[in-house]
């Protein structure tokens, strides 16, 4: 068996600390002052909901922004980008019920969708915001269905039927026995569920970090099988079949190769639809908008809302996008005190009081992520203060495992046991990817500036 660790960071240098916000370094060092080992994440909301301003700003009106939850459920996350997009992507009842206390409402009105458009607050840069698309109109004629969508394989019956009494937008159903499950519950609860239905397409021209289309995959229905699926749901008394999903690539820096992805989705969707009657409504092209690590250019935000636009979408057909880790990722840093640094045959360690417990990314994605040196000057331990100096170092964390590894052979200028090592990039897939029950460490504290 072989230990997965983070690829090396030489020659690199740690980030210097000034990179850190003023208010960030002001809130640790006053959490170190508690005298309680510092390990906690740190969110600022207004820097996700910038980037959902800017990336709404770019789109035609024809498209809608959905947050993919998953990527960071902090509350006070999600509520920050709640006025800035146009609903959002869950997969599980806990994301369902934060989405649902998050979303906009009307005339105080609790609990039900937005009926109104509204309009997006002006960029940095003086770029006028356009207007959220209206939302769907319900297939009961009572009210405007939640401005959420539900995805992931192995939705649960309770899951489905929770998805079913909210009324959200469009459940992405993975298969031709969910489709049955969803009728099912549908026709008890005496409504016809609006569903969705994810494609496994056979090629596609995308380009990403994760690829999940064309592929054998646990993820939708592949793309010969479509037309069998399609036949069987027409017949399902409980089905409103308003669309399909598309999710096949992820962390995606060409905004030219996803325009053509987008473009692809929305053309193949519209020929199936013709061929097999369904009356399209909803086209899903998922996530897959990826984030610029050192070294790598940034996604062309701009770039993207300019090809897209020269997309045409069927009248009256919604193109939804389920960003999750490009509006949260640099929104968020990790940060825990080193409790002991050393020195193990030639090879200088920094310990730290979390790990993959806290934050188990760096040792599941192959990029190097950096981090920065707050220094602490108090020392109020009655022994001499270790520290390393001029010199690489690996940075470990807890628990009783060599694969607890975060960074390696970073050089750092000093870093002493008491100083706060900080990971900037860490507002996705952080406190929610960790193993926070391995030894029963004490989960990291979450903090919103």
């Amino acid at each position: 068996m072989s230990v997965q660790f983070p690829p090396s960071a030489a020659p690199r240098s740690a980030y210097p600390a000034d990179v850190l916000p003023a208010r960030l370094r002001r809130l640790l060092l006053h959490l170190a002052s508690a005298g309680t080992p510092v390990s906690a994440y740190v969110y600022d909301g207004e820097v996700a909901a910038e980037r959902a301003r800017e990336l709404r700003a770019a789109l035609p009106e024809w498209a809608a922004v959905h947050y993919a939850v998953k990527a960071n459920s902090f509350p006070g996350v999600v509520a920050a980008l709640a006025p800035h997009v146009d609903g959002f992507e869950v997969a599980s009842r806990a994301e369902l019920d934060l989405a649902l206390s998050a979303r906009p409402t009307t005339d105080g009105a609790r609990g039900e969708a937005a009926t109104t458009r509204r309009t997006t607050p002006a960029p940095a840069g003086g770029t006028t915001g356009r207007s959220a698309p209206a939302p769907v109109e319900g297939t009961t004629g009572r009210s405007a269905p939640a401005p959420v969508v539900a995805a992931g394989p192995a939705k649960s019956p309770p899951f489905l039927a929770a998805l079913i009494r909210a009324r959200v937008e469009a459940i992405n159903a993975e298969s031709l026995l969910e489709l049955h499950r969803i009728s099912a519950i549908a026709v008890a609860e005496g409504v016809r569920a609006r569903v969705t239905l994810r494609v496994n397409p056979a090629s596609i021209p995308v380009t990403g970090s994760l690829r999940m289309g064309g592929v054998p995959s646990q993820f939708g229905v592949a793309e010969p099988d479509v037309p069998d699926v399609l036949r069987a749901a027409a017949r399902l008394p409980g089905l409103d079949l308003v669309g399909f999903h598309v999710h096949a690539a992820s962390g995606n820096l060409d905004a030219d190769a996803h325009a053509a992805y987008l473009r692809w989705c929305v053309e193949w969707s519209a020929r199936t639809a013709r061929e097999h009657g369904v009356d399209l409504r909803l086209v899903d092209v998922g996530g897959g908008i990826g984030v610029a690590f050192e070294g790598e250019k940034p996604f062309d935000v701009a770039r993207f809302g300019e090809l897209a636009a020269q997309v045409e979408p069927p009248p009256g057909v919604k193109v939804l996008l389920e960003p999750g880790r490009y509006l949260v990722a640099d929104c968020g840093w990790y940060a825990a005190e080193a409790i002991d640094v050393k020195t193990s045959y030639g090879t200088s360690y920094v310990l730290i009081r979390g790990g993959i417990n806290h934050f188990q990314l760096p040792t599941s994605w192959d990029i190097v992520h950096n981090m920065a040196v707050l220094p602490v000057e108090d020392w109020p331990e009655d022994c001499p203060r270790p520290a390393l100096t001029g010199t690489e170092v690996t940075v470990t964390g807890e628990l009783c495992t060599p694969e607890d590894t975060l960074l390696r052979d970073v050089r750092v200028d000093r870093v002493r046991a008491g100083d706060i090592v900080v990971f900037p990039y860490a507002g996705s897939y952080g406190w929610e990817f960790a193993m926070h029950r391995f030894l029963g460490h004490p989960v990291a504290e979450r903090h919103l500036l």
